[in-house]
């Protein structure tokens, strides 16, 4: 039997079940299919999940270092059984309110793998959607106004690298891991690679990050990888850059993975008990009946305008499919603007410069807008701030003074161009940075609000001060 819906989303994940929350919010009968969890990859095997592991290992950390703060801890142990049980039981409290808001919002649920129909007998246009059953039932028939792709994306990995989940392990596997390894060799020194070396490294392990280009963290300003690469020699993390991984060259024995590395025309090799391979992700587009549409693919991703959507009209793609930021709150917010456009409101298309980027390592990344090197390759003549997290209070009292908050800054118009930070917190502190992004703010206005004390939120007024060379404590 068949089913008329205004909205059909494939994918339930930050990108689509926001997408349908605000549709019913718009008066549309909505449904979402889900081959797996409510959810989504952020959910069940990345953000939240990773961020609860990153949190036990920040703790662990704290914990046998705690004499530093005049308290001994005794033989401090560490369980992994028990940090997993903690992350399950997290995961499991939000698998079960997105549940509840899908519910609250009368948005049906289609447990299966959704695929697109060519016209039919059903509509004269592609997009009704097929849902084969996970039980292997008779399949369910959507006949919807609009179809929403929020399908999101998978690891990826070198070609030749074969993935076995034993040795050579991506994210899907490294956050299932009840013991831990002696070594790892991370290759890819993005952000999720980024996090994993602090959490493994702060968990006792030894860690190798192997990255292509010339520093880790290549899309953060230079300066932030800088930084980085500092801190990560300090807690004995070896840094490789500018090494190209040889998949051919990787061998496999019953104790051991050996990576072998092109860098400066010589081959190098490591070794490790095991690899966690991250570089990159790549969209989930594989069969859900794009073939039947005139929907554009270019290099693995979904095209669409800036409201989302498709060469067909009536079919909008958000999130990791469309090639955008790979980001969850980039994902809820594509979503947002999708649906209002279905629904002919006045909408705005997404600037990247507005979008907040984080890294969940110790210390946190935080960034918004351009980097330093954009804004000068863009013709800006800039302004730059810079202030030391040491230079607060607050952040000798918290114990984590490594870091800094950088800000830059059109030097004719007094724009704000971009902010960055590494240090603790970062990844809450940069909120303020989205906010004065959104209300236009110069530096000069950022230094005139008031910023408590003895706060981290005090490298705020001092880098904006600092933009103009007024900084007090630096």
């Amino acid at each position: 039997m068949a089913e008329n819906y205004d909205l059909v989303v494939l994918g339930a994940g930050p990108g689509g079940y926001v997408a349908a929350v605000r549709a019913t919010q718009l008066g549309m009968k909505v449904a979402v299919v889900e081959k797996e969890n409510v959810g989504g990859v952020c959910l069940h095997k990345g953000c939240v999940p990773s961020k609860s592991l990153l949190r036990s290992a920040e703790v662990y950390h704290e914990m046998k270092n705690s004499e530093s703060y005049g308290i001994t801890a005794g033989d401090v142990q560490l369980s992994m059984n028990l940090v997993q049980k903690r992350k399950n039981e997290i995961v499991s409290q939000l698998h079960k309110g997105v549940e509840g808001l899908l519910k609250k919002n009368k948005v049906d649920v289609y447990k299966g793998f959704g695929r697109i129909l060519g016209p039919s007998i059903f509509s004269p246009m592609p997009g009704t959607i097929s849902v084969e059953r996970e039980d292997g039932g008779e399949s369910d028939m959507l006949i919807p106004q609009h179809v929403m792709i929020a399908t999101g994306s998978r690891p990826r990995t070198l070609p030749g690298l074969e993935i076995d989940g034993t040795h050579i392990l991506n994210s899907d596997h490294a956050l299932q891991m009840e013991t831990l390894p002696k070594s790892m060799i991370i290759i890819g020194g993005g952000v999720i690679g980024i996090e994993w070396a602090s959490m493994l490294s702060d968990f006792g392990v030894e860690v190798t990050v192997i990255e292509y280009a010339d520093r880790i963290l290549p899309f953060e300003d230079a300066d932030v990888s800088k930084e980085m690469t500092r801190i990560f020699k300090k807690r004995k993390v070896k840094v490789v850059t500018n090494a190209k991984v040889l998949s051919e060259e990787v061998k496999v024995t019953d104790g051991s993975v050996t990576v072998v590395a092109e860098k400066d025309g010589k081959t190098e090799a490591f070794e490790a008990e095991k690899v966690f391979v991250s570089v990159g992700r790549q969209a989930n587009i594989e069969d859900i009946g794009l073939q039947n549409t005139s929907i554009k693919v270019e290099k693995g991703v979904i095209q669409v305008n800036d409201f989302m959507q498709t060469a067909e009209s009536h079919i909008y793609a958000i999130g990791d499919v469309n090639g955008g930021y790979q980001l969850a709150h980039v994902a809820s917010h594509e979503g947002i603007l999708a649906v209002e456009h279905m629904a002919r409101n006045d909408v705005h298309a997404i600037d990247a410069a507005m979008v907040p980027r984080c890294t969940y390592s110790r210390p946190e990344v935080g960034s918004i807008g351009l980097t330093e090197q954009e804004a000068k390759d863009r013709g800006h003549e800039v302004k730059v701030g810079k202030f030391p997290f040491r230079g607060v209070g607050k952040s000798l009292v918290f114990g984590e003074t490594d870091g800094f908050i950088k800000m830059i800054s059109d030097a004719k118009t007094d724009d704000l161009l971009g902010v960055h930070i590494i240090g603790a917190h970062a990844t809450d502190l940069i909120g303020e940075a989205g906010l004065a992004k959104v209300l236009d703010a110069t530096a000069w206005e950022i230094a005139r609000a008031i910023h408590p004390h003895p706060t981290l939120s005090e490298v705020f007024g001092e880098v904006a001060l600092a933009v103009d060379g007024k900084a007090i404590h630096g």
